[in-house]
């Protein structure tokens, strides 16, 4: 499995250009609000951009919070959501370590699903996708 990684932050503009390019074909808004990953400033324009988005985390917080199984585990790390079984709690946001489960003005989550739409759209190769290492377990280990 693949994991999205903000590798080279040093060169991030604060474009916005993955947060839009995820909103736009992951969840079909055009809406900064709405978007997995998000750019914000790490202090001043000085000092460059940071991105937030979902870490991967394996066993996830967010997956272990929700109790309606919107956001289930992904086998190497991170989630799946189903935004149909999803009741706008906000434990989801609650229990993320990181801080990159993002509630729009009406509590509906949005977390980046590690699906790399976004990376194509970043003009100056901030972000990759990674290999995650495969889970001992699910060898058979």
């Amino acid at each position: 499995m693949k994991a999205l990684r903000a590798a080279r932050m040093e060169r991030c503009i604060g474009c916005h250009s993955c947060s839009l390019a995820c909103a736009r074909q992951v969840h079909k808004v055009l809406s900064w609000n709405k978007a997995g990953i998000r750019i914000s400033s790490a202090g001043g324009l000085s000092t460059g951009f940071e991105a937030r988005l979902c870490l991967a985390c394996h066993p996830a917080p967010c997956a272990e919070a929700c109790p309606t199984g919107s956001l289930s585990q992904r086998r190497d790390g991170g989630v799946i959501q189903k935004r149909n079984l999803c009741i706008r709690c906000g434990r989801c946001a609650e229990a993320c370590p990181v801080d990159a489960i993002f509630l729009d003005h009406q509590v509906n989550p949005y977390v980046c699903i590690h699906c790399g739409q976004c990376v194509a759209y970043c003009p100056h190769d901030c972000l990759e996708m990674v290999d995650l290492p495969a889970r001992e377990e699910e060898e058979g280990r």
